[in-house]
């Protein structure tokens, strides 16, 4: 199937001509909040291996932090619609500050860890809905293009910063520095690359504190939890009804559920295979993310919303790709394959991502629609990462574990293309693509 449009590369032509300046505004912000969680995770990992904790509490550092976004899904979607998404954005990343604080005084890192994610549940609804208020559904492709880009970009950094801060030669420095008559109580390098790592969390703040109004009523229709609870429930079953819906929100979940997985197996994969240590296996994340930032640029420029349901193919490749990672044991081959790898879950994820914004916004509105979506991308990630967790736990080795994850992936983005074409075979769904909610419509 050709995924190559001609209009997608009018519309990215026509999306830098029109852009607003408070798009740049959003997208710095989410650079800088998204790259101190990045980095944030290496040096919780870093942190747990210092207080000399079993190895399956690595990847359990991940559930604890995306344990807050199914929690609070029925929640946080009326929270990110009740008020302007910059100020929901200002607030949380608040919440992630007071949560790296909690981990520099000797809460467990577990603990704190999932009052970030408790930061980030919040936040995410805002960072991705507003984005449905500020454009038009023709623009919205291009848009998380520029949105993914940056967010890799912040994955990349973000990781490489962790890694670096954690280093013996930087964080040597850092804890040389002492300030007169205080006591911080910060005596390691986890300690220490935390602390930087909050500066980077006030800066996203700075930067919230500026991202315009778009003129949206945020007005709370409903204040009571089962009453939200309920509303919640029913949009899930709505998106999850919807044909083109439920394409993209079984993809997204998947790609979610796999990255997260991924990072994990890859700093295991790489201190086995390539003798790499924690900070070293952290920069072979990050060239991962490279791939991604890759894909999100290509599909971008090539893909535009009408023709997102024809990347799935992609997905499967990335499975089948994974797999080779068992028969790599040399660094430049193994950097090719990150990026491959990466490539393809960015071209597949792009598309996908904005096809569920847009029917999700259609359908319900942006906040609401975001918090389903994360709501099932982080049961994907709980579901993924602790079946892993109990594969490291119960001594299965990391080649096998590759080899299982990667038929997972494939035979999964298969029967979500054969779930699409028997929904095409009932009646066609992609004259649905690209309508906009009706006027007066509202969830």
């Amino acid at each position: 199937m050709a995924l190559a449009h001609p209009d997608a590369g009018a519309a990215a032509r026509d999306f830098r001509r029109t852009m607003k300046p408070g798009f740049y505004i959003i997208m710095a912000a989410q650079f800088f909040s998204s790259l101190a969680d990045n980095a944030l995770l290496i040096a919780a990992i870093a942190l747990l291996r210092d207080l000399h904790e079993p190895a399956w509490m690595t990847p359990a550092l991940k559930m604890s932090f995306v344990l807050s976004y199914v929690v609070l899904a029925p929640l946080v979607g009326a929270f990110a619609d009740s008020m302007p998404k910059g100020r929901v954005m200002l607030i949380t990343n608040g919440i992630k500050v007071v949560g790296c604080a909690m981990m520099l005084f000797t809460l467990h890192p577990l603990a704190a860890y999932a009052v970030v994610g408790f930061g980030a549940a919040a936040y995410s609804p805002a960072k991705y809905g507003i984005l449905t208020e500020l454009l038009p559904p023709r623009q919205l492709v291009v848009a998380n293009g520029w949105i993914e880009g940056t967010t890799v970009g912040s994955i990349i950094l973000g990781v490489l910063m962790g890694g670096a801060l954690i280093s013996d030669r930087l964080s040597t420095t850092l804890l040389g520095f002492d300030l007169p008559r205080i006591d911080t109580g910060i005596d390691t390098p986890p300690e220490a690359a935390i602390a930087i790592i909050v500066v980077f969390y006030v800066v996203a703040a700075l930067f919230n504190w500026y991202i315009p109004d778009t003129g949206v009523d945020h007005r709370m229709v409903n204040r009571n939890p089962l009453a939200l609870i309920r509303d919640f429930a029913h949009c899930n079953r709505l998106l999850w009804r919807d044909k083109l819906g439920q394409i993209s929100l079984a993809t997204t979940t998947l790609f979610w559920g796999a990255g997260a997985t991924l990072q994990f197996m890859v700093i295991d994969w790489a201190g086995k295979a390539l003798g790499l240590s924690l900070s070293q296996a952290s920069m072979l994340q990050g060239v991962v993310a490279v791939g991604v930032a890759i894909g999100a640029v290509i599909a971008a420029r090539v893909v535009n919303l009408r023709g997102s349901v024809g990347v799935l193919p992609i997905g499967v490749t990335m499975g089948l790709i994974v797999m080779v990672m068992i028969f790599v044991h040399a660094m430049p081959l193994a950097i090719v394959l990150m990026v491959a790898v990466g490539a393809c879950a960015g071209f597949f994820v792009v598309p996908m991502n904005a096809l569920l914004q847009h029917r999700g916004h259609v359908l319900m509105g942006a906040g609401h629609s975001i918090a389903v979506q994360n709501f099932n991308e982080n049961i994907g990630i709980l579901t993924m990462v602790g079946l892993y967790a109990l594969m490291v736990r119960f001594g299965l080795g990391v080649n096998q574990a590759i080899v299982l994850f990667g038929l997972f992936v494939s035979g999964t983005m298969a029967l979500v293309m054969l779930r699409h074409r028997l929904n095409q075979a009932k009646g066609d769904s992609l004259h649905l693509i690209g309508i906009d909610k009706p006027p007066g419509h509202g969830h």
